[in-house]
């Protein structure tokens, strides 16, 4: 796959996110608040003068479908579900909604456009920017819709479809019947409302000019009170217009008012020590009255108790004395304004507990508190003490109710599909391998390693030769050549791959960083690399490279989608004390036993007896094929003898054209890793053909 097509992939799926987690967040808040995103439809309908045209029950419902399908269309995305389809669907809705944003940004008409509810509060110059974002990202994915992997495999998404719709339906059926499960709003339980008014000190107050219309011998002019003129002309009238924003506190707006308007009873409301009762009912006249028996019986508990009970309401005298007449209410009512009485509760009627000014609890019409004239003091029930409901167990809910049957679906079904693959791996194999008459299909590899040669022109020349060479005359072996960095970019421009692999000679034990001289395993897949030789002997004789660096490259260079070729072997000293075994063994131990079966299959082993490296000296065929069956042995000890059969073990002893084919006729060695016999192309190539 090009450099390129992967930028393009990441880009594509970088967006997918981003898209699907806005969609799922800003769908879910809208969801669970359906009360909330219908006030702001109305409110659009009236920026809009379609004030009172549209009744309140299709609002409701396109405010249910609005969260709904938004939330909908995020999961599927994430879930890479009729990819072309909701690709379309997101850009379309897209397409709609940011110019409509540049209308709400540039006319003003509401303050807020309520995407993320009552969550996120964003101007309407934020919302057109992030909507902007969200367009480029849709116009991205409806082009590359099939760039995005599933999570889920076709023959099960539709348990995801069908669990997602209904999850949302259910949890906005569920707010609307009691209240939503997270308030967002300065009302919240456990905010204290004197507390939400106050302005802090120092805070930038808001700044207002009053111009003064004033006229003198039939001419009229505008002052203001620095040029205010003298009596001899006459005032008209006045206009006070806000020009400077000011620190707004989250609850400004919150009054309690007799009904006659006589009397403002705010302060005493919120400064009483004790419990207070509020119903709250924005419109009487069509307010839900099924449970008004309830609602007198707290009146009543009240009343016994010498708990205060006030009935807040927008609505006129007619409504009250309407709602008294068919509920029998004896509670007083008093004036707030409606837009604050429809933030308080999201429930018409809603009931309020206040104690000290702090709001203690919340409840819907459907879920009143059983409280009646034997109940004991609030002190000493459930109902007088904040509830323990915190925000970690409401979302450990949606986590054990939605989310985690989800990932368990998206684990079981990515589980399923790997055995289908491996089972049918396993079948084509068993064919091949009945062909081929042998029991295993371990890759034979001759790889180069150039070491610290040749300068960028020389290893472009003799790259471009074996690259020509070996194109017209196919290897019977996998072919690797292993160079110094500076030749890393420019040699994978030309080289065909997949006829020689392109390979580096070392990577650093760290991902980034300050550490000066340093190559990065992605910075060597960056250049177009598939291989890292790891563990050489000279590395780690010159650079002291321990077991435990060595660990940390294998790791990183895994991480980053580079086969290993791991190096290991003996010295002179410990090949005559017979200590052969034993040292291979550690650094396997050491560096790559540390690995996943799954991890493992990344690696090639490459035994280097370090007394036959650039000395003359080889080791026998005999005394080859004996430790590298020794160490097929322990990797199967370690992952079994599959994997031991599957992995490619190759002999890096100054291994020539000459020795070649009576080293590659053992079992066990599965080709060579050369060092200097890789420098020149008829030699490397005389390697190649022991194959043959």
């Amino acid at each position: 796959m090009s450099a390129r097509r992967v930028a393009l992939g990441v880009a594509v799926n970088v967006c997918r996110f981003i898209v699907a987690l806005t969609f799922i967040f800003s769908g879910y808040v809208k969801a669970i608040d359906p009360l909330g995103t219908q006030y702001k439809l109305q409110d659009y309908a009236e920026a809009a003068g379609l004030a009172g045209l549209l009744p309140d029950y299709l609002t409701l419902g396109a405010s249910v479908l609005l969260g709904g399908a938004e939330f909908c269309l995020g999961v599927l995305l994430l879930f890479a579900i009729q990819r072309r389809l909701v690709t379309k669907l997101l850009l379309l809705f897209m397409a709609v909604m940011t110019p409509l944003t540049l209308w709400l940004a540039i006319a003003d008409p509401i303050k807020d456009c309520g995407c993320f509810g009552d969550a996120v509060v964003l101007t309407n110059w934020e919302t057109f920017y992030k909507n902007l974002v969200l367009l480029a990202a849709t116009v991205v994915l409806a082009r590359r819709p099939l760039m995005m992997p599933r999570f889920i495999s076709r023959s099960n998404q539709w348990i995801v479809v069908n669990y997602t719709v209904l999850f949302i339906l259910v949890s906005s059926s569920y707010s609307l019947y009691t209240l939503p499960p997270f308030d967002f709003r300065p009302y919240h339980v456990g905010a204290n409302i004197r507390e939400g008014m106050e302005i802090p000190e120092g805070a930038e107050q808001p700044q207002f000019e009053t111009t003064f219309i004033l006229e003198k011998d039939g001419v009229r002019k505008e002052f203001t009170l620095d040029d205010y003129p003298d009596s001899t002309w006459t005032f008209i009238d006045s206009k006070t217009v806000q020009i400077k924003e000011g620190y707004v506190p989250p609850i400004h707006d919150f009054s309690i008012q007799t009904t006659d308007g006589g009397e403002d009873i705010t302060d005493s409301v919120l400064n009483r020590k004790g419990y207070s009762f509020i119903l709250v009912a924005p419109h009487l006249e069509r307010a839900d009255d099924s449970n008004f028996g309830e609602i007198d019986g707290i009146y009543e508990y009240c009343r016994d108790h010498g708990y205060p009970f006030y009935a807040l309401t927008a609505s006129n005298d007619d409504a009250i004395a309407y709602w008294r007449d068919i509920t029998g209410a004896e509670y007083n009512f008093y004036l707030t304004d409606e837009t604050t009485l429809k933030t308080i509760i999201r429930s018409n009627p809603g009931l309020l507990l206040i104690k000290d000014g702090t709001v203690i609890g919340k409840w819907s019409h459907n879920d009143l508190p059983k409280l009646n004239y034997s109940s004991a003091g609030l002190e000493d029930t459930e109902y007088g003490h904040i509830p323990e409901h915190t925000v970690t167990g409401k979302v450990s809910k949606i986590v054990l109710w939605y989310i985690l049957p989800l990932m368990l679906l998206a684990f079981a079904d990515r589980t399923w599909k790997f055995g289908q693959w491996i089972r049918n791996k396993e079948h084509s194999n068993r064919i091949y391998q009945f062909f081929k008459g042998k029991k295993t299909m371990r890759k034979k590899i001759v790889a180069g390693n150039w070491k610290m040669n040749m300068n960028l022109q020389e290893g472009i020349a003799l790259a471009k030769e074996l690259n020509d060479t070996l194109t017209n005359e196919k290897p019977n072996c996998g072919v690797i050549i292993c160079t110094p960095f500076i030749h890393l970019a420019s040699i994978a421009q030309f080289l065909n791959q997949d006829i020689i692999a392109l390979g580096a000679e070392n990577c650093a034990d760290k991902e980034k960083g300050a550490y000066t001289g340093e190559v990065s395993a992605e910075m060597v897949k960056s250049t177009g690399a598939q291989y890292v030789i790891l563990g050489h002997s000279e590395r780690r004789g010159y650079y002291a490279e321990t077991p435990e660096i060595l660990k940390e490259k294998v790791l990183l260079a895994l991480k980053n989608g580079l086969k290993v070729i791991f190096c290991i072997g003996e010295s002179l000293e410990e090949r005559e004390a017979g200590k052969q075994n034993e040292v291979v063994k550690a650094e396997l131990e050491g560096s790559v036993f540390n690995l996943t079966e799954e991890e493992f299959k990344n690696i090639v082993i490459a035994y280097e007896p370090i007394w036959a490296i650039g000395t003359g000296k080889t080791a026998t065929a005999d005394q080859a094929e004996e430790i590298h069956a020794y160490i097929r042995s322990i990797i199967a000890d370690r992952y079994g003898k599959t994997v031991a059969d599957d992995t490619t073990i190759l002999y890096g002893g100054s291994c020539k054209a000459s020795n070649a084919p009576e080293l590659f006729a053992k079992p066990d060695i599965d080709g060579g890793l050369i060092g200097g016999a890789s420098l020149k192309a008829a030699d490397f190539k005389g390697i190649i053909d022991a194959w043959k």
